[in-house]
């Protein structure tokens, strides 16, 4: 059996007696590596751990954060290439787009450097004489971040980076099917000048780890991203302790290719947020709404497009797509192949399982017509390569259909009209919109988040950051 890579608590690695496997998607020969599991006891020693750290980093100088986030950031960029290649093996995304994950986690790591330095307090006058009133944001405490698989670094640094730079001690539990990742990024914070228990790794499942830390009465905040029901399990948890909570969950965005589009334009947007990360992401545009008059060509270029998709091992050269994340969700995914031709939907190429040279959890990038929005499959989140085209009788009829969802994290449409992309970006009901672009991808330094069921709490990212990751005081000062 292969070395076990550790948990990290109060400053120091802890092996345990039980682990889990990594499995690299692209080849089940290949194990990444052993990853230790947190006893029920060990939680509560990283629990105890971050109370007593909270004080000494939540009071340390600017400068001092500054630096530490610099230098986790530095060499996230220096070594992306390295690690890129690490979450391409475990999680199944080609090479360039891990490269490009771990190298833009690097980048969350300097913005918020900076914003240690933007952290300047207010002051008013008092409406009785004599009397001055200052606010000022503090640390919120301790901050439990519990991260998905489908972005192994990226969407944990991202809540990391400002709980660390408003000085927050952490919890982190990632997700279990992608431990390697959320491992080396400990590694690297743990070489930091970090005043013990300040952050601590605590890998297991969600039904116990997770669990036991969304009920624990010695955190004060969690920040969440996974699945609507999980959610909602954390939302009840953290309320009966009266805990702050922020939950990015479910999405079932869409993308509306206007009468008016330029095909090609449209294509690109289509395939790059419904197909990219084989379509394991939260922002993926599953529904393609387009309009009566340009419907059947718009199918017919995407079609071709994704006839011509290189599905293989995520390191080998040329692959437009690896494998999906494990045998579960490709379980998942050809159940719901099979689910969307059951409503009546026709499947026009793909979904089926492949075979490589090597064993892993191959499909081909998969393409619904003649589907209608009552069906589960516009309904439900998918997380897989598989895209269903609704025919819209104009843009009226697009957006209504846009909007009747239970979700709202983003939502685009393609259109030469700046009177329609004006007219779009005030009525999609959507968090994020985005015009003539894939509804995947977004940058650090701006807030994300969604409406209905797709997010709770406070925004993430940018300055926003800042409203789950401290709370206000008021003083009063007569001199």
């Amino acid at each position: 059996m292969a070395e076990q890579h550790a948990l990290y608590i109060n400053g120091e690695w802890v092996n345990t007696d039980a682990s889990v496997t990594n499995i690299n998607p692209s080849d089940t020969r290949e194990v990444i590596g052993e990853y230790a599991q947190a006893t029920p006891e060990l939680v509560d020693s990283a629990l105890d751990a971050a109370v007593r750290a909270v004080s000494e980093w939540g009071q340390s100088p600017l400068e001092t954060r500054y630096q530490v986030l610099m230098a986790i950031g530095n060499e996230l960029i220096e070594r992306s290439a390295e690690l890129g290649e690490l979450l391409a093996r475990e999680e199944g995304k080609a090479r360039a787009e891990g490269v490009g994950e771990v190298f833009r986690s690097g980048q969350f790591f300097h913005y918020f450097a900076a914003e240690v330095h933007r952290q300047i307090d207010d002051r008013a006058d008092s409406v009785r004489p004599g009397i001055e009133i200052e606010t000022r944001r503090e640390p919120v405490g301790v901050v439990a971040i519990i991260s998905p698989w489908n972005f192994p670094m990226a969407t944990a640094v991202w809540k990391i980076a400002p709980a660390l730079a408003f000085g927050n001690a952490v919890i982190f539990k990632p997700a279990n099917l992608v431990p390697a990742s959320a491992w080396a990024l400990t590694e690297i914070i743990a070489r930091q000048n970090l005043p013990k228990g300040t952050f601590n790794l605590v890998m297991g499942s969600g039904g116990a780890v997770g669990d036991q830390i969304i009920h624990s009465d010695r955190i004060d905040a969690v920040s969440f991203t996974g699945s609507l029901p999980v959610g909602k399990q954390v939302a009840a948890a953290t309320a009966a302790n009266l805990v702050k909570c922020q939950l990015e969950m479910g999405s079932k965005n869409a993308l509306i290719v206007a009468a008016d589009a330029d095909l090609d334009v449209a294509v690109n947007a289509a395939f790059m947020g419904a197909y990219s990360g084989t379509g394991q992401k939260c922002t993926a545009s599953s529904r393609l709404i387009v309009e009566d008059s340009v419907h059947d060509a718009f199918v017919d270029k995407l079609r071709a497009k994704l006839e011509s998709v290189k599905v293989g091992h995520a390191l080998e050269e040329g692959v437009d797509m690896g494998p999906v994340a494990s045998q579960v969700q490709l379980d998942e995914n050809l159940a719901w192949i099979d689910r969307g031709v059951e409503e009546g939907a026709k499947l026009l190429c793909g979904g089926e399982a492949l075979e490589r040279s090597a064993p892993g959890y191959y499909m081909a990038p998969a393409l619904f017509v003649d589907s209608d929005n009552s069906m589960a499959i516009n309904r439900e989140e998918l997380f897989a390569p598989i895209a269903c085209v609704i025919r819209a009788k104009d843009y009226e009829h697009a957006l209504q259909i846009l909007n009747d969802t239970n979700f709202g994290l983003t939502a685009g449409i393609v259109t030469q009209s700046l009177a329609t992309a004006t007219d779009f970006k005030k009525r999609a009901v959507a968090g994020c919109v985005m015009i003539n672009l894939p509804t995947a991808g977004t940058d650090y330094h701006v807030p994300f988040g969604g409406r209905k069921d797709s997010s709770f709490g406070p925004r993430e990212q940018g300055q926003y950051a800042r409203e789950f990751y401290t709370t206000v005081k008021t003083t009063y000062l007569q001199a």
